[in-house]
């Protein structure tokens, strides 16, 4: 049985192997303009990382949202440990750091091809589809 840790970034080299998890499944992948991808809330925003085995393989980050909302997003996992319940120990980590932060409400603009992932963990979607970064998203959200 593989050895799973969710964590905070917390040094210079998990942030580099995070935003390589992002390079990876984002820009080579999905084939996201890296100007789009990298921008300028990763200065600030909290960065967890997956590591299975010590091997960072799955990202995410929190941003506050000008709604007084927690946004969660850049969620990524590497292709070959999809399905494997890395994506929602994320993103339950990602909201237990939110609500630490006081955050009562977590949105996200979720691919919508993964609508089905969000709604199992609790989201909501809300209005229209619409396009970033050349692909279909759905806005979600969940109360905290």
């Amino acid at each position: 049985m593989p050895d799973i840790t969710v964590k905070l970034v917390e040094t210079p080299e998990e942030f580099a192997a995070v935003r390589a998890v992002r390079q990876r499944v984002f820009i080579d992948e999905q084939g996201v303009d890296p100007e789009l991808e990298y921008d300028e809330l990763d200065a600030t925003a909290v960065h967890a990382l997956a590591a299975v085995d010590g091997r960072v393989v799955g990202a995410g980050r929190l941003v506050p949202d000008a709604s007084g909302a927690a946004r969660i997003g850049r969620m990524a996992v590497d292709a070959p440990h999809r399905r494997a319940g890395i994506g929602g120990r994320v993103l339950r980590f990602l909201e237990e750091q939110a609500a630490a932060r006081g955050y009562r409400q977590a949105l996200l603009h979720a691919q919508v091809y993964v609508q089905a992932f969000y709604e199992a963990h609790g989201y909501a979607p809300e209005g229209e589809h619409f396009w970033e970064a050349g692909i279909e998203h759905v806005s979600m959200t969940r109360r905290l």
